[in-house]
């Protein structure tokens, strides 16, 4: 009998830190890593800062512009920079972050500048 009890505890206990090994990582806010400290909020629109950004890096020919869209996204309008930008998803691409796939495709990391003028934009409600 008691070579029963202590297989089952064995057992139970390896099952159980497997378990606690198990746990789903949390994704990283990018919004909250944020640093608008040096951005001018009232400028930092959609139309002022933001859509330079997104015309020469996102926005272009067979990427994410009016006639190609790329999966689904078009940045060359305030609507769909907007409702991109919502989905979280794209912050993580355009900061290269680990559980998705980096943007610009191919292309290097946004500068710093660039990066936060897209994240304070978002951080502050998508002012258009």
């Amino acid at each position: 009998m008691k070579i029963p009890v202590a297989i089952s505890l064995v057992c139970t206990l390896i099952l159980g830190l497997a378990w606690s090994g198990c746990k789903k990582e949390e994704k990283k806010d990018y919004l909250a890593d944020a640093d608008c400290s040096q951005i001018d909020i009232g400028a930092n629109t959609y139309t002022f800062a933001v859509k330079a950004v997104l015309d020469g890096s996102c926005a272009t020919v067979g990427c994410h512009d009016a006639t190609t869209q790329e999966n689904g996204i078009n940045f060359s309008t305030y609507a769909g920079a907007k409702a991109a930008f919502e989905t979280k998803a794209v912050l993580c691409a355009i900061n290269h972050g680990d559980e998705c796939e980096p943007m610009p495709k191919g292309g290097v990391k946004l500068p710093a500048v660039s990066l936060n003028i897209l994240m304070c934009w978002a951080k502050n409600g998508y002012p258009e």
